[in-house]
């Protein structure tokens, strides 16, 4: 029975050089398939992380979980991960979703039919990465006669694998139907995937292919200790931001709309510590435990299990707390 397929998850919170590289280094030594490097609040931006990490490693691969699709232009994704391609050969893997709100509006994107725009940049960046010539006139994408002019490193096709980052239902039909996979959504309970399989299913179906035909990588918050209630606490502070900073997830999720306008009510954005701080007083150890995998390691694995078994091809790990080792070796020799 060959091990099952178990990534790793980085932030901001570890320094690049002195932390974050040498976390990745060691998942690649534990035999961790995978690395995917956040991008989502205006922190630290996923290309140069993902460049330190294929210069750093030989096997492992390297994942953008995931950039958005309003801030780049699609001729410049295409360049950026044909570079990354350059550095790590098949190793690169395109993640890109359609962002949320307040952040977007804040620095002055108009999230305007997301569905669309994602469809018609997807379209054109892997037209770019299979080394074609493109012109493309959408309402989002205007390219005209162009394609990726190689000059040092290898021409044609390259194998980076584009993967939509979903949560809601729409988008995840479009990734079943355009993209290689879909990188589902963390704090989600294992229930919520067996309505984003059927939708998968449905996408997938309009391009004549099967669910089977679709990677379905998960990110998964897991916060691991021998002391159980030091795991809960250290997952509860981030099920409490994600309350009040992305409520669709947290709506996608099962959790009550009543406590989720309960901590809206007390969490400005961005929040400040002592507004967490209140606000984490109001979200029991159940609604921890339903979307996160948190707990002593026999716990963590067997949440974990549960996400595989409604459908996460490959758990994309998110470590809490300061004992970043000990999650991956919790996960080293399978689950």
């Amino acid at each position: 029975m060959s091990k099952p397929c178990v990534a790793l998850y980085m932030q901001d919170k570890h320094d690049l050089r002195t932390e974050a590289i040498p976390y990745v280094q060691y998942a690649e030594e534990k035999g961790f398939d995978a690395v995917w490097q956040a991008e989502s609040r205006l922190v630290r931006d996923a290309i140069v992380p993902m460049a330190a990490y294929a210069a750093t490693t030989e096997r492992i691969k390297v994942g953008s979980g995931v950039i958005n699709c309003w801030t780049r232009n699609p001729a410049l994704i295409a360049s950026t991960f044909l570079t990354l391609d350059d550095l790590a050969p098949d190793r690169i893997m395109l993640g890109i979703g359609a962002w949320w709100e307040p952040l977007a509006s804040k620095v002055g994107v108009q999230r305007r039919k997301p569905l669309k725009a994602m469809r018609e940049i997807v379209t054109v960046v892997r037209r770019l990465l299979n080394g074609e010539r493109v012109t493309f006139h959408g309402e989002f994408v205007h390219v005209t006669d162009i394609m990726l002019d190689v000059v040092y490193g290898r021409k044609g096709p390259r194998n980076v694998p584009i993967y939509i980052g979903a949560t809601g239902m729409k988008m995840m039909e479009l990734a079943g139907e355009i993209a290689d996979g879909v990188l589902l959504n963390y704090l989600v309970s294992p229930k919520y995937n067996e309505m984003a399989m059927e939708h998968l299913a449905i996408g997938a179906k309009r391009a004549g292919r099967s669910i089977d035909d679709i990677d379905r990588p998960q990110l998964v918050v897991c916060s691991v200790d021998h002391d159980r209630k030091k795991a809960l606490d250290n997952a509860r502070k981030l099920v409490t931001q994600y309350l009040g900073q992305q409520p669709h997830i947290m709506k996608a999720s099962g959790v009550d709309q009543e406590l989720i306008d309960e901590i809206n009510r007390i969490l400005d954005w961005p929040a400040t510590e002592e507004q967490i701080e209140q606000a984490m007083r109001l979200v029991p150890d159940d609604v921890v435990q339903m979307i996160t995998a948190s707990g002593t390691p026999e716990e963590v694995r067997r949440k974990v299990r549960e996400y595989c078994d409604a459908g996460c091809t490959c758990p994309v790990l998110y470590p809490l707390g300061d004992d970043v080792k000990l999650m991956i070796d919790t996960f080293a020799e399978g689950f």
